[in-house]
Parts: C-alpha cells; structure tokens; sequence
C-alpha cells in the first residue's frame, strides 16, 4: 500500500491532478470522486499499480501508466534491445513502429516528447542486435535552434557533438555507455551532420534523420536518394518547430506532400495525446495549437498608428 500511494501519498495527488479527481483512502479501502470516465480511469490506474507494487513505484512509472503506458498491448508491435522490451504506449506509437518493420522509408511527424527519435534508435539497435544490418548512421542538420553560436573549438567531432547529442543520448539509454563505445571503435555505429551524406550509398545500414524539419528540400532529397541495398530509412521531426531561417521551405514538409503517395514510404503523424514526457509537455503542445501558430511563430509588432502632424 506504501508503494502503490507513495511518499505523502504522491501518486495519488498525481492520479487526482491528471484526471480532475478526488481520491480517499483508509488501508485498503479506496474511494474515487469525480465524473463517471475519469473516475472509472483513476480505478484503472489504481489497479495496475497495485499489481506493479511487489517492487517500488516510481513518479516516472504513474506518468507513463497516465499516459497508457498501462494499457500498452504486448502483443503488438514492439523492439528488443539490451535494456529491455519497448512497446508502444499509444495506437500512433504503434503505427509508427510497425510502419518501420514494414517499409524501408519512414516519415515520423509529431511534436515534442512523443518518441519520435526514441523508437526509431531503438528499432536501429534492435536491427544491429539481430544482424539484420551491419552499421547504424545518424544524421541531423546542423542548424542552432534559433542562436548564433558562432565559432566551435575543437575537431570536426567536437563541432557536431552539440547538435548530435540526443541521438548520444537515446544510444546510451539503449545500450550502455561501454557498448556504445565499443560499436563506435568498430565503426557500427556513425554519427555524421547531414551535409557530409552528399555522394555516399549506405548498403546494409539503418539510417535515422533527426530534426528533418530543419533540412532544406535539398538536403532532403540528398538524404532520401542515399539509401542502399538491404537499408531502412527513418526520418523524423516536428513542423511546428522549423529553425531555417524565413522564408525557407521545410524539406520535411515538403517530401510530406510530394511522397505521399508513394509506394513503399511510410508517413507517420504523432500528437499530444502521444507524448510521454512530463504531462506539461502535452499541455504546451495543445496551448499552443489551440492558438493556431506553431511554436516558433513570433507574432509580428503591432503598427504603430499614424498621429497628426506625423511625415508622410
């Protein structure tokens, strides 16, 4: 019981402030207030993490099981890496992840915090684990997210660490430091900005385009066309979060609308509702959608109106 309600009853307050319910307790007996769908949801909630109290309950566990994660059908579609067993915690998740098995091009679109990144590194690492291919390259434009950072000691490696560092991030969460290092030494794992994919032909690889939102139609259309024999391409990204500067296209939006219907490309759309990061994250998302803007949209100054006496 100590574990399922947590300290100070923690888990509780998070299931009434997820839900907009009202949870009482004495020892075993639980009573739930609150409209009739939330209140049987936070009942759900409950259960399961009764069943998941033989060990300690994380905060991060009672927000993964808010946002589905307790309703994640293991049956479906899912990636096997070292770490574990990753199953989609949304039907668009798994869409998504078996639109990856299933074809060997794959647009995920989707804002912030819904896995993007994350399932298509770890369907690349599942692949490397089975030998289904030989190497992973990880690629991402090279575009500050709207600063100057100006000039970047060190070697070209150093350079691009900066821009490269959550695909590090979602590697090393799926295999270990030491792993990762090793599969680097051995070349099986390359990371690489995207302008250096000019003239290359990856054969027998798993090839993630990270932040696609931010290459030109260019870049895309380099990007798309390195794909070799025995490769799977993913490319993700959100359209609400665009850094090339004004007025340029998104290639991401672009090879959205030109290769929509084209055989053997998959193209993936994830929402709010998908997100599995910190419930805020979904709440910004919706806010800001419901304003009709993207996210990096800055609204232009008001015009200053015209007094008498003013130069025409």
């Amino acid at each position: 019981m100590a574990r399922l309600c947590g300290p100070m009853d923690a888990h509780l307050r998070t299931i009434e402030e997820a839900l907009d319910v009202k949870i009482q307790h004495r020892f075993e007996q639980f009573r739930v207030e609150g409209s009739k769908a939330q209140a049987n949801r936070a009942m759900e909630v409950l259960q399961a993490l009764y069943e998941m109290a033989k060990r300690d309950i994380t905060a991060d566990q009672v927000q993964l099981m808010l946002s589905g994660d307790g309703d994640a059908d293991t049956d479906g579609p899912s990636v096997h890496t070292r770490r574990g067993t990753l199953v989609a915690r949304s039907n668009n998740q798994a869409a998504y992840l078996q639109a990856i098995a299933d074809h060997d091009i794959t647009l995920g679109i989707g804002p912030a915090g819904t896995g993007k990144t994350y399932l298509a590194v770890a369907h690349a690492v599942d692949a490397l684990e089975r030998q289904s291919v030989q190497r992973i390259v990880l690629t991402r434009p090279a575009v500050e997210a709207g600063e100057k950072l100006g000039f970047l000691p060190g070697d070209l490696g150093q350079k691009v660490d900066p821009y490269l560092r959550p695909l590090y991030d979602a590697l090393y969460d799926l295999m270990g430091f030491e792993r990762v290092q090793k599969a680097f030494e051995r070349q099986q794992i390359e990371i690489a900005p995207l302008a250096f994919m000019r003239g290359r032909t990856l054969n027998h690889a798993f090839v993630i385009l990270d932040e696609g939102q931010n290459a030109t139609p260019e870049q895309m259309k380099m990007f798309l066309t390195r794909i070799g024999f025995g490769s799977k391409a993913v490319v993700t990204g959100d359209v609400s979060q665009i850094d090339l500067p004004r007025p340029q296209l998104s290639g991401l939006v672009e090879a959205e609308r030109i290769l929509r219907r084209v055989k053997g490309i998959a193209i993936c759309h994830l929402t709010s509702a998908d997100v599995v990061r910190h419930p805020l994250v979904a709440r910004i998302v919706d806010a800001y959608e419901s304003q009709g803007r993207t996210i990096d949209e800055v609204p232009a100054p008001p015009k200053r109106r015209a007094r008498s006496g003013d130069a025409t």
